[in-house]
């Protein structure tokens, strides 16, 4: 299985034969939804640069299980994402970010009054990132329709 956008290149005639060829079918996202190409993408490209990837590919089906749990738990657990001001999800799911903002706060505080001419302007913002919508276009459509109806 081979999931694309529905992009030129990736709905070529040309592609989509030799796909076949091979037995392989094409599946294309869908609009506005969480589980499609901007989050699926987002973490291959991350699994793919990640520096412990095995240069020459895995041993075996196995290999690549193994290998995957493990990255799911550094990903998960010692990954900060910084669409979430630099926590893990892991962290954020179990409201722990809230404390380790509120400290991170404190020590950019604490170093901005003990040398003043270092800061241009405020310290970084370490507020929690409040809620982080999977499909926020649709949420606003679907509010939009329950108004006008």
């Amino acid at each position: 299985m081979l999931h694309s956008d529905n992009g030129a290149p990736m709905t070529s005639y040309t592609l989509k034969s030799r796909l076949a060829e091979l037995g392989m079918a094409m599946s294309y996202s869908r609009p506005r939804v969480s589980n499609d190409n901007p989050y699926s993408e987002s973490l291959f490209r991350t699994v793919k640069y990640c520096p412990k990837w095995p240069p020459k590919g895995f041993k075996s089906l196995e290999a690549v299980r193994q290998w995957m749990l493990l990255f799911e738990h550094a990903y998960n657990e010692q990954h900060l994402h910084s669409g979430i001001n630099f926590v893990t999800p892991g962290a954020r799911h179990r409201g722990e970010d809230q404390h380790q903002l509120a400290y991170r706060k404190a020590v950019y505080e604490q170093a901005k009054r003990n040398n003043p001419k270092r800061w241009s302007g405020e310290t970084r913002n370490w507020k929690a990132a409040g809620a982080v919508p999977l499909n926020p276009g649709k949420r606003q459509e679907v509010e939009r329709n329950q108004c006008a109806a």
